[in-house]
């Protein structure tokens, strides 16, 4: 962990009392004038941090922005999701850059964010809008014990931990779509794009890009979005600290991730049941070439939806674009 993180954590921990430059100096095993460096380099980046010479330093409040330093020493109870954290002004997309790093054998849980994305992507090659400095968008790598066909469960996995983390930390209740949407009121807050690369048996990597809208007005979403999508902000009406949801849903991923690694699947796909809307209602699939249109019942073991057709058949579907028809009777 970086001095500046570790500094942070430092202060951080101390809640509203102040930590002095003696008792961070020897904590963290550096000289004084090097702690008053880092101090005035994180006021620079706009950490209100007071000092005092008979108090020391006392974190005041923070800035909303992505500091990888920051973020990194708010997650030193996670396992595997933020154990390397990067964070671009700008990129062309996360996944790209989180795909060099896998090519590269990078160690898995590296998360990469950008405070904007000129060529941000959604499932099916659609773009992503991503105004700087407004959402997050970011991409984790993963490196999963698990055969190709169970990539899906990291889907699920990450549909549960984003609509915790936005409930936990924004106080909305949002539902989840099939495959990756997540939606407050019918409208689309964040989504989840995963990529795979995979042997036959084995899968080699994972990315999980992830976009939310988190402080987007109503002008910044394209014309023809502007009635299907919505931001925390627009529903809270008010602004949400993005440095703050960044860090919990990075907790709440890494404990998903933990699940599925310790093989406790069903328990997550019995929480992305509960809070799915689109069980129990008749739907239309399109899957490239193919379309199935049947009633949404439940999830396979691996992950896979399945749909009870026209004829009585239940259909696994993998991916797809889902469009709900229309709600089945009795449906939760």
């Amino acid at each position: 962990m970086s001095l500046d993180a570790q500094i942070l954590q430092s202060l951080r921990a101390a809640g509203p009392g102040a930590v002095s430059g003696a008792e961070l100096s020897h904590r963290l095993k550096v000289s004084r004038a090097a702690i008053w460096s880092r101090v005035e380099a994180l006021r620079c980046l706009g950490y209100d941090i007071q000092a005092g010479p008979h108090l020391g330093y006392r974190l005041v409040s923070v800035p909303d922005v992505l500091h990888a330093d920051d973020l990194r020493s708010r997650l030193d109870k996670t396992q595997v999701i933020g154990r390397q954290i990067q964070v671009f002004q700008e990129t062309t997309s996360t996944n790209d850059v989180v795909e060099k790093l896998a090519r590269d054998g990078v160690q898995e849980g590296a998360v990469v964010f950008a405070e904007a994305q000129t060529r941000g992507r959604g499932r099916r090659g659609r773009k992503w809008v991503s105004p700087a400095n407004k959402g997050l968008w970011f991409s984790v790598l993963l490196r999963p014990p698990l055969h190709p066909a169970e990539a899906t469960q990291l889907t699920i996995a990450s549909a549960t931990a984003l609509r915790r983390a936005i409930q936990t930390e924004a106080g909305l209740e949002a539902s989840i779509k099939w495959p990756n949407d997540i939606l407050i009121r019918g409208r689309k807050a964040a989504g989840i794009l995963s990529e795979l690369k995979a042997e036959l048996d084995q899968i080699r990597y994972v990315i999980l890009g992830i976009g939310v809208d988190v402080n987007l007005n109503h002008a910044d979403f394209p014309a023809d979005l502007r009635t299907q999508a919505t931001s925390l902000k627009a529903e809270l009406g008010r602004e949400v600290a993005r440095p703050d949801l960044a860090v919990a849903i990075l907790k709440e991923l890494d404990r998903d991730y933990s699940r599925i690694r310790r093989g406790h699947f069903a328990a997550l796909a019995a929480e992305w049941e509960e809070h799915c809307e689109t069980l129990g209602h008749e739907v239309v699939i399109q899957l490239a070439e193919r379309r199935v249109e049947g009633r949404a019942e439940t999830l396979a073991e691996d992950g896979a939806l399945l749909v009870r057709t026209d004829h009585g058949h239940l259909e696994r579907i993998v991916g797809g674009d889902v469009t709900v028809t229309v709600s089945h009777q009795g449906a939760r």
